[in-house]
């Protein structure tokens, strides 16, 4: 079965491994986003999967646009019988979605029609649910519409952040993804159409979205901690640098006799927490602007008028 893979971050790897290692599938070419500049001096190096694909000498490619006609054409060249597509970053215009004659499957991270869009883990966490899932569709023009082909569902773990938990997803649906694939292409898989009355939509996350409000309840604070690790993470700002607090936990309760929200004090076991609207932020895991994460006891001892202080809303 000749397979083009779509998709950039590091944790669609495993998706990608998945189909290279599946016995009825080639994969005829691999398409990422191209090179950016990276740090200071601006060196254009490629994402991820782009990193991946040179160093397994798989066929890559890196379009600015898929709706070049040139760039259309060379896809079409591949012959792909499916492009299976896998937080690649571009919509697929109709165009491209005519070329594979089965199709193009999609990799997405929730149980649609719930959380469409660029951010289904992180609005997952965001809302506090216990569980998710991941969803094999049927790519068409629209966001996240088309019709399922298969879902799996799992627990999310207590303390799972959004970079742990949407790694064991993309796992998990690479797997899906070649259980699903042979089925379908033999026209043994009836596709069922999403409930529209049941959609609901995410937004892309901005840096902005990370900067902490301490009048917020503690448990909605504990769960952007989890939500936007490793990025933008919950940060602050202390002593005029960026200040992130990479693991924290809910203390409920009131923290109102501690003080205004946003004081640092000391609870049990002299350990650093944060005053917030509803109950303490306790802070497990602190990393200030240039330097390493540590746990909050070495912050804490390192920054003598930490404790006491008052971070910025």
């Amino acid at each position: 079965m000749k397979i083009v893979f779509m998709g950039t971050p590091e944790y669609v790897i495993p998706s990608l491994e998945f189909l290279i290692a599946a016995p009825f599938a080639e994969i005829v070419g691999v398409y990422t986003q191209p090179d950016k500049p990276v740090g200071r001096r601006g060196t254009a190096e490629p994402p991820p999967v782009g990193r991946y694909c040179k160093e397994q000498r798989l066929p890559l490619f890196q379009p600015a646009s898929l709706r070049n006609e040139n760039v259309q054409r060379e896809l079409s060249v591949l012959e792909p019988e499916v492009v299976v597509v896998a937080a690649y970053g571009k919509i697929l215009p109709a165009e491209v979605l005519d070329i594979p004659r089965h199709g193009s499957l999609n990799i997405h991270p929730s149980l649609l029609p719930r959380y469409r869009g660029p951010s289904p883990v992180v609005t997952a966490l965001l809302e506090g649910d216990q569980t998710t899932g991941v969803t094999v569709m049927v790519v068409d023009e629209g966001m996240d519409s088309g019709p399922i082909l298969a879902q799996i569902t799992t627990d999310i773990g207590p303390k799972e952040p959004a970079s742990e938990l949407t790694a064991r997803m993309f796992e998990a649906g690479g797997e899906l993804m070649c259980s699903v694939l042979p089925i379908w292409v033999a026209g043994d898989l009836k596709p069922v159409d999403q409930d529209e009355s049941l959609a609901t939509f995410t937004r892309k996350i901005a840096k902005e979205d990370g900067e902490a409000d301490w009048t917020l309840p503690s448990e909605r604070l504990a769960r952007k901690v989890r939500a936007f690790y490793p990025w933008p993470s919950l940060y602050t700002f202390w002593q005029g640098k960026v200040l992130k607090a990479t693991k924290a936990r809910a203390v409920p309760g009131s923290g109102a006799e501690y003080g205004q929200a946003g004081t640092v004090v000391l609870i049990q076991d002299n350990w650093a927490a944060v005053v917030t609207g509803d109950g303490l932020l306790a802070l497990d895991e602190l990393q200030l602007e240039g330097r390493r994460p540590m746990d909050a006891d070495e912050f804490t001892r390192g920054q003598r008028d930490f404790v006491g202080s008052v971070l910025p809303s």
